[in-house]
């Protein structure tokens, strides 16, 4: 019996197999990556250690305790806006509201430990 929610998505199985073809892997390889991060994930989680995600060109995903903080790099900002932002007001606004991050800044120096599992 499934159960829905005004205006709440239904969850859905992950589709192993267009990630292994996405990732140039086999759904095997595909499958035990993803099981053993979100299992490592898990058990940071429970030990209350903090992690960051590293999403490619997009930015940082930082958990710490029980908050979590997404900090984008400006290349994404960028092209999602589809303005320069380099040397714009724009850009010292993001920055004061501390969601935007040089991906050359150590992902640990985001941390309010210094100390944070990173996943790649």
């Amino acid at each position: 019996l499934s159960c829905a929610f005004p205006g709440v998505k239904q969850l859905e199985p992950l589709k192993y197999a267009q990630v292994a073809v996405e990732a140039s892997v086999s759904r095997r390889r595909a499958e035990c990556c993803i099981l053993g991060t979100t299992s490592l994930l898990c058990r940071c989680l429970e030990k209350g250690q903090s992690t960051a995600f590293v999403l490619g060109d997009v930015g940082v995903l930082l958990i710490e305790g029980r908050s979590a903080q997404m900090r984008f790099y400006p290349e994404f900002l960028q092209k999602v806006t589809g303005k320069e932002i380099q040397e714009s007001a724009t850009l010292q606004v993001l920055r004061q509201l501390d969601v935007v991050v040089s991906p050359a800044v150590p992902v640990a120096s985001l941390s309010s430990t210094g100390r944070v599992i990173v996943f790649p």
